[in-house]
């Protein structure tokens, strides 16, 4: 990926992780912000936005999978167990 590419992924999940504390979804993001890395920091390197997209990913699934959780897609909701859909 380019790195505005990057930019605007680490941007999406930012608002993702963003939703999902204010809707209860509590999360231990702890080991992102460490990093002390923010999407709109442009003159940061690719590989650091790439790196703190990976540890958020991780984290953001982590946390929604420990409570089990689903996630409402529209119409759609998956589980993230994968177990059932509705």
């Amino acid at each position: 990926m380019k790195k505005e590419e990057l930019v605007h992924f680490h941007i999406l999940l930012v608002q993702f992780k963003n939703y999902c504390e204010k809707n209860s979804f509590s999360g231990n993001f702890s080991k992102y912000e460490v990093l002390d890395i923010s999407p709109y920091q442009v003159h940061r390197s690719k590989e650091e936005h790439k790196h703190a997209i990976f540890v958020l990913a991780a984290e953001l699934a982590a946390s929604l999978a420990a409570q089990n959780r689903a996630i409402p897609l529209g119409l759609k909701t998956i589980r993230l167990d994968a177990r059932k859909q509705t």
